[in-house]
């Protein structure tokens, strides 16, 4: 579709405001196309409407979309809920997308946001310590790795 590959090429020209005018027109024509909602979530995400997004992040979730879309849909839109301080609901959207999506890091990490938000600071420091000892490539937090796996949910705990 040309209108919704001239809206992608302004927003990776960083022409936002144009960007998202074309996508609301797109979504308003084709409410059930899930790529056309998920890009018109994105851009207003961009410029920072959340609360705008959220409807379009949801209709594109459920209309479905291939993986590499729906994991970012259900990054963005858990993410989303996290910014405009909808904790739980950000939650429980990061948790499906892991669900469907068990290897994404990055809903992992968005999760530990959530869960600090939600004043679990423990599973928080747990995931993000999981996650570090896992991806990192410096030498020093690959030498610990194992240690930092093994203290992330003792962090309370007191060996004597």
């Amino acid at each position: 579709m040309e209108s919704l590959e001239r809206a992608l090429s302004l927003r990776a020209n960083k022409e936002f405001e144009q960007s998202k005018q074309i996508l609301q027109e797109l979504a308003k024509r084709y409410p059930q196309d899930a790529v056309i909602q998920y890009q018109c979530a994105w851009s207003l995400d961009i410029l920072g409407l959340e609360v705008e997004a959220v409807s379009h992040y949801e209709a594109a979730i459920g209309l479905g979309l291939p993986d590499e879309e729906a994991k970012g849909a259900y990054l963005g839109l858990g993410s989303t809920y996290r910014t405009i301080g909808k904790y739980a609901q950000a939650e429980r959207t990061l948790e499906a997308g892991i669900e469907k999506f068990p290897d994404d890091k990055a809903l992992l990490v968005f999760r530990a946001m959530a869960f600090y938000n939600l004043g679990q600071h423990n599973l928080a420091m747990e995931s993000l310590l999981k996650i570090i000892a896992e991806t990192s490539n410096d030498p020093g937090i690959q030498s610990y790795a194992k240690a930092i796996e093994f203290y992330s949910d003792k962090l309370d705990t007191i060996f004597t």
